[in-house]
């Protein structure tokens, strides 16, 4: 895997993907940015609630649960003195359907994070990560 980081100005960058996607990160104005886009660590955030949702989702639709709908809402705390490494991350999937069953649910985010998120399993390094759910009825 590979990407590509281009420095635009000031604290501004332009991260491309070798899938060919491209993402503008940016800092706040008090750190001499102009407020384009996420801070880096905050796509390092969205990209592991990526991770974690895609591996949700795909091991639901395996076992044939009637998933339509999730979402991740990811709260994180950062170390005080750099390096501010996440420290601590919670994961609140919020998952619909028709009849889905929570024990579907907690077996999918389970095996998200102990065995298939390389990005989370790799955060769990330096941070404590934990995990919730609330299922929806769908409409």
């Amino acid at each position: 895997m590979k990407v590509r980081i281009k420095w635009i100005e000031n604290v501004s960058f332009v991260g491309e993907s070798e899938s060919g996607h491209a993402i503008v990160m940016d800092g706040a104005l008090e750190g001499g940015g102009r407020n384009l886009g996420p801070r880096p660590m905050e796509t390092v955030l969205m990209g592991t609630g990526g991770c974690t949702a895609y591996d949700v989702v795909h091991i639901l639709r395996k076992s044939r649960a009637p998933v339509t709908d999730c979402v991740v809402e990811i709260d994180a705390e950062r170390a005080p003195e750099d390096p501010k490494v996440f420290t601590r991350i919670h994961f609140h999937f919020i998952v619909a359907g028709k009849g889905l069953k929570a024990q579907q649910v907690e077996r999918a985010v389970h095996l998200s994070a102990e065995k298939y998120c390389s990005a989370s399993i790799m955060l769990a390094k330096t941070a404590e990560i934990t995990h919730d759910f609330e299922i929806r009825e769908a409409e």
